[in-house]
């Protein structure tokens, strides 16, 4: 009955660090991603709110030539009611009608000077804006560039990776499946809490492994029986013995070569 537990325990502790070994290469895939497409996001949305700026600028500008034609056609009818109020001045019979004309006269001269002054801002404004829109279009032509040339490298990233980390999230889980649900929970845990994701790991020079604390010598005889789960008292980790490690590390290789 001892061996049976004894190989049970055993058989534990291979799948744990087999899991480990999956999930580590899936995170080394995804290094190799590493900001990729935050940046290609990212720049998603700034060439979209520069095209969107551009589109606003484009309305603005056609919404400002419409005004200079609509103070344009008002000089017009400005100077057209001048010239018909001054062939009636012409023909006034007193001083009433005359003092009357007049000021349709000068109210209608200055409508006139007050369009040519909305037209000259107008057109100081179209000047600002098209300096605007050169800007823009400039920084949109630069970061699209930029964008394709991101796109472009996740693009050939992902060619590369994608479908090996689809079968390595597979074996992941398939390999889960082969442990109590308990210790799946268990080194999820302790894989979120510890650098690198690293929650099983085999004992190195004396040490666990990526931790400078010694384990003491009967602790390590003990791993080394792979009679029991042991975790190192300061970091929380899993531990396997050498020869195990490089056991499934040889074991997994082959398995991932086949991906």
């Amino acid at each position: 009955m001892a061996k049976k537990e004894d190989s049970s325990v055993e058989a534990k502790l291979r799948a744990l660090y087999d899991l480990q070994l999956i999930d580590s290469r899936v995170d080394e895939i995804r290094n190799v991603r590493g900001e990729l497409p935050l940046e290609v996001e990212d720049l998603e949305d700034e060439v979209l709110g520069l095209k969107t700026r551009m589109d606003k600028l484009k309305s603005d500008l056609e919404n400002i030539n419409f005004e200079i034609g609509a103070k344009k056609n008002l000089i017009e009818e400005a100077k057209a009611l001048i010239k018909k109020y001054g062939e009636q001045q012409k023909n006034v019979r007193n001083s009433r009608e005359f003092n009357s004309i007049s000021k349709e006269l000068e109210f209608q001269e200055l409508e006139i000077q007050l369009a040519e002054k909305n037209i000259k801002e107008f057109k100081a404004q179209i000047d600002q804006k098209k300096a605007v829109i050169s800007e823009t279009k400039e920084r949109l032509s630069e970061r699209d560039s930029h964008l394709k040339h991101k796109k472009s490298e996740l693009n050939a990233i992902l060619a590369e990776t994608e479908k090996e980390e689809k079968a390595l999230l597979e074996e992941s889980i398939k390999f889960q499946d082969k442990i109590e649900e308990r210790l799946v929970k268990a080194y999820a845990r302790i894989r979120n809490n510890v650098k690198n994701g690293l929650a099983v790991v085999p004992i190195e020079r004396g040490a666990s492994g990526g931790s400078f604390f010694t384990i003491p010598p009967q602790v390590q005889v003990e791993i080394a029986s792979r009679k029991k789960i042991i975790t190192d008292e300061h970091s929380g980790r899993i531990l396997v013995d050498p020869t195990l490690a490089e056991e499934e590390s040889e074991k997994m290789k082959k398995m991932f070569a086949k991906l």
